[in-house]
């Protein structure tokens, strides 16, 4: 998918929402753990219910790989009913992969070609020799992270070295890799006042933003300071969603948070931009 097909998408649709499909099964309702995929019921009953709200999904590997092959396997009927079903739907695997050279390659090949996904995070702690690798491949984006919304952040991110916080050296740097006009960043909603100085260096890009919600991000704030003239945000939101109730009527219940969701999204954009 390309960068303006996104945008379409969120003009069409009014929203930049972007849904987490983290399914812990101790979490979901118990009647669907006397299916066979739990998991993938699970995850189709919410696509079917909040796919009309929403631009992108986001299942974080790590909760399909705990479940060895059975969770792959998930995984994988999860991303071939949104391809086969809802193909103009941004895909993302938060995989936060990164390594050198060829391993690189192969972690792209697993998700941009195997699975088909539309775009995988990765770590940059390694340089541009691991993350140039996603970045070959056409049509694809490679979401890097830059600025994250957990308390360990301020271990790294924002110290400073030669008088800039490392996430600012992070982003100035990517930009002169090769084909880095497919990068996007992931930026976390608790950081809202970063936003500023992010887009003084990275104006244009996608940001995805985990944090609103169940992480106390706010996403007025989030807009305030990181909206870009093609909106360039796509904000995530998980446990708020899709664990809105364990009753059989759970996609129901997910499908009205994303709604409160996508409705304040539309007011802004109504807001920024002219119809």
């Amino acid at each position: 998918m390309t960068t303006q097909e996104l945008v379409s998408q969120i003009n069409l649709k009014k929203s930049f929402l972007c849904i987490g499909l983290d399914v812990d099964l101790q979490k979901i309702p118990e009647h669907l753990l006397q299916e066979e995929d739990p998991i993938f019921e699970f995850n189709k009953a919410i696509i079917d219910a909040t796919h009309h709200l929403c631009v992108a999904y986001k299942p974080n590997t790590a909760f399909y790989e705990a479940y060895g092959i059975k969770g792959w396997k998930s995984l994988e009927k999860t991303i071939n009913y949104l391809n086969e079903n809802h193909p103009e739907i941004f895909t993302i695997a938060d995989a936060k992969r990164g390594d050198i050279g060829n391993t690189s390659t192969m972690y792209a090949k697993a998700f941009f070609e195997d699975l088909a996904f539309d775009s995988v995070t990765v770590a940059p702690y390694m340089g541009k020799d691991s993350v140039e690798p996603f970045l070959a491949f056409k049509d694809k984006h490679t979401i890097m992270l830059a600025l994250t919304s957990n308390e360990g952040a301020f271990d790294f991110q924002t110290k400073k070295v030669e008088n800039l916080e490392l996430y600012k050296t992070v982003l100035e740097t990517s930009k002169a890799w090769q084909n880095a006009n497919q990068l996007m960043y992931v930026v976390g909603a608790t950081k809202a006042k970063y936003f500023a100085d992010i887009r003084k260096i990275i104006p244009n890009s996608f940001l995805l933003v985990p944090g609103v919600g169940a992480q106390g991000g706010n996403l007025q704030e989030v807009c305030k300071y990181g909206l870009s003239k093609n909106v360039g945000l796509l904000i995530n939101s998980s446990r708020g969603i899709i664990y809105a109730s364990k009753d059989e009527n759970y996609a129901k219940k997910a499908a009205k948070k994303a709604e409160e969701l996508q409705k304040q999204m539309e007011e802004i954009l109504n807001s920024n931009f002219s119809v």
